[in-house]
């Protein structure tokens, strides 16, 4: 069985944060920074934790949230969309975009850092964590990205030439939040860059991957686009 730990952060700042780490049953690996949806790191982010540990990666979950609510691990339910949406407004409106880079800049580099991580470190995320991923991906030095449906991807493709990692994009092309104008943008700026890649799933809304919230759950299109990511990982994180 994988390991679990809480490990603290310290941003440039001084500011400190929790992240939950996984490490799988060799003691060691690449690394991949996993960032939230807006329910916080819970069930949902830590099993795709163990996921991605059972694969053999040393996997890092930072709470995300810790500058407006820290310890935010909301379940898959109508009051804890309003709360998680609740703490994405302020997230998003009272942090400023610097700080929030800079915080995930210290997260991957904790992460980096750490004796059980061996060779390359990427960056995956859903949701509020697709976009952040393609920020950390802009911003700093990940070794790989992927970018399930995130949120506003579109509004910052100006930050696509910094991007000189491989990064894989998830999309559903009935997304309630995101439409299919935006992904058709990301596909005209990524299309033909031959470290990027773009999946755009048939019938699958928002957050399809997430099989613990049944408002969003789509089995059908979280089975297709898994084992893209799979493939892509071992492809660029392992040497």
């Amino acid at each position: 069985m994988p390991t679990t730990r809480i490990d603290t952060v310290t941003a440039p700042d001084g500011r400190t944060f929790d992240a939950d780490v996984v490490v799988p049953d060799a003691g060691r690996g690449p690394g991949v920074l996993l960032l939230q949806e807006i329910f916080g790191v819970n069930e949902f982010l830590l099993g795709k934790a163990r996921d991605l540990a059972a694969l053999g990666y040393v996997v890092s979950c930072p709470e995300v949230f810790h500058r407006v609510e820290r310890g935010v691990r909301l379940p898959h339910d109508d009051d804890s969309m309003q709360a998680g949406f609740g703490y994405i407004g302020r997230y998003l409106t009272e942090v400023e975009d610097e700080t929030k880079v800079a915080d995930l800049l210290a997260a991957l580099d904790h992460l980096r850092g750490l004796p059980e991580t061996t060779g390359k470190v990427g960056v995956m995320g859903y949701c509020l964590g697709g976009l952040l991923s393609y920020l950390v991906a802009a911003y700093g030095t990940p070794d790989a990205c992927v970018s399930y449906y995130g949120s506003s991807t579109a509004q910052r493709l100006a930050l696509a030439d910094d991007i000189t990692c491989p990064i894989c994009f998830h999309f559903g092309d009935h997304d309630e939040y995101i439409p299919m104008a935006d992904v058709e943008q990301v596909r005209k700026v990524f299309d033909g860059r031959p470290d990027a890649e773009v999946h755009v799933y048939e019938g699958a809304g928002h957050a399809f991957e997430n099989l613990l919230a049944p408002r969003f759950a789509d089995p059908a299109a979280a089975a297709r686009s898994w084992p893209v990511t799979v493939e892509f990982l071992a492809r660029t994180l392992r040497d």
